[in-house]
């Protein structure tokens, strides 16, 4: 566990459907080494977008411990983990989740906000993100002005932009064509480059191939 940006042991998710319990995930072991990447794979069903939501503080495991850059976030409450999401997480979404009416600029350094940040600081760190995504020249375009892979490209600076301890995308190519997908991936393999530790959560055996890692599940276990 020495240099694991995510340890995880044990880790169970239980959902009640009325008098059913359903075991989703089934006892997860997981180490992530800072600086790696990672995409976790699995057909629907397999508990994917579950764990991916434990992995980013959205959920809490029914059992089992999770222990993220060194704080165990297993059982936190929602305030404290809400905190943690913006200290340690950059998220990465297909549908972009950017706020319409603000700018680029605006949108990369809205994390900062809640980080307590000075606008100044605020927006000289999130212009130079934004210039380092290949978008210095958009900062203040809006969302309905900016293509679909340029959108991907602002929230992947909004991602970067706290200097998180993993950046943590699903399906981050979803809703873009082939040619922009590769655009994009490329920028993940840029920003791994450059040292950050990313889970991109996919069901594309191609975008899975720009990791060093595939994880797949399988009927809520590890299946490799």
């Amino acid at each position: 566990m020495t240099d694991s940006v995510l340890h995880l042991r044990g880790i169970t998710r239980d959902f009640q459907l009325g008098a059913q319990t359903v075991h989703v995930l089934k006892g997860i072991d997981l180490d992530i080494e800072r600086g790696s990447y990672i995409a976790l794979m699995g057909p629907s069903g397999s508990g994917k977008s579950t764990l991916m939501n434990i992995l980013g503080c959205l959920d809490t495991p029914t059992a089992g411990t999770y222990v993220l850059a060194g704080r165990d976030v297993s059982r936190m409450a929602e305030a404290e983990l809400a905190a943690v999401r913006n200290q340690e997480i950059g998220f990465v979404f297909q549908t972009f989740n950017l706020i319409p009416r603000q700018t680029a600029l605006d949108n990369v350094a809205l994390p900062l906000v809640y980080a307590g940040i000075g606008k100044e600081e605020r927006l000289d760190r999130a212009a130079d993100v934004l210039r380092s995504v290949g978008l210095g020249d958009r900062m203040d375009h809006r969302p309905n002005q900016l293509s679909g892979g340029q959108r991907q490209r602002v929230a992947i600076a909004r991602a970067l932009v706290n200097k998180p301890s993993l950046i943590l995308a699903d399906e981050p190519t979803g809703n873009l064509d082939s040619t922009t997908s590769d655009e994009i991936m490329r920028l993940f393999d840029d920003i791994h480059k450059a040292g950050n530790t990313l889970v991109v959560v996919t069901h594309e055996e191609e975008i899975a191939q720009h990791a060093q890692r595939i994880i797949r599940l399988r009927d809520g276990v590890v299946a490799n």
